[in-house]
């Protein structure tokens, strides 16, 4: 539930939210996804969080960023650390809770209704004590895919549960219509 007047705040955990929508089969177009909070609100911010390996010459994820830095969004990004498990497998760290924490606490006091893209449930202290502060906490995730995407302890803490995918015709990206191009080989004259 969304009031017009109130004062909006979205924090958006960048990996968490790209996994929920592929686990749901879909692209995040985030231009609609700010205009839909917009009309839902006065929209403040729109903070994003995400790790960047700085090791890499090209990141998949970097027109990404650039994009969302200049259309609106205010970006927080810190260098991911690569290292090698006990296994011999390479894995990339990068964890933004603090960062996403920090920022919420901060604007806690200016703010009416924040809105987080995250279903880590690690968020839920947070979430609490931005309620004790007056703060109403709406969380979207998922719980349609397999398995669910979101903690139960956070989406019980929450005020609201957004499912992901109910918002997926409102802030989804149009499938790309990839069709295989025709053999002419298969046709023949008679």
């Amino acid at each position: 539930m969304f009031y017009k007047d109130e004062r909006l705040a979205l924090f958006i955990d960048g990996s968490n939210l790209y996994a929920s929508a592929k686990s749901l089969g879909f692209d995040i177009d985030y231009k609609l996804l700010r205009q839909e909070f917009m009309r839902r609100g006065k929209l403040l911010r729109a903070f994003y969080y995400t790790a960047l390996l700085d090791t890499e010459e090209y990141s998949p994820i970097r027109p990404l960023v650039d994009w969302l830095h200049y259309n609106g969004f205010s970006m927080v990004t810190k260098p991911a650390k690569e290292y090698t498990d006990s296994m011999g497998r390479r894995k990339v760290k990068g964890n933004m809770d603090i960062e996403l924490a920090v920022d919420a606490m901060e604007l806690a006091p200016r703010v009416d209704h924040i809105v987080l893209f995250s279903g880590d449930g690690d968020f839920r202290p947070l979430v609490e004590s931005l309620q004790r502060q007056g703060v109403r906490v709406s969380v979207v995730s998922t719980i349609r895919s397999q398995p669910p995407m979101i903690a139960d302890e956070l989406r019980r803490q929450a005020d609201n549960f957004i499912e992901l995918d109910e918002l997926r015709d409102v802030i989804g990206r149009p499938p790309r219509d990839v069709r295989p191009e025709r053999d002419n080989s298969e046709l023949v004259e008679n």
